[in-house]
């Protein structure tokens, strides 16, 4: 399921990135890998603020959509 639709505190395992190359690197620059934890902490105004490698980031919901979880 796309990490848009995961449950805000539920922690994921990222099972994979789509898109095009540009978007997986920008992702991967964040912090977004195959493998790793990440968890929603909450959502603002179609916004996710997320909990990745022990930092907040805050990305778009068609962004979110391309993480598998």
């Amino acid at each position: 399921m796309p990490l848009s639709m995961a449950k805000t505190g539920e922690e994921n395992i990222i099972k994979k990135i789509g898109g095009k190359e540009e978007t997986r690197l920008f992702l991967e620059r964040l912090g977004f890998v195959v493998g790793g934890a990440v968890s929603v902490i909450s959502e603002v105004n179609g916004s996710l603020i997320v909990n990745v490698r022990d930092s907040r980031v805050a990305i778009g919901r068609e962004m979110a959509n391309h993480i598998l979880v």
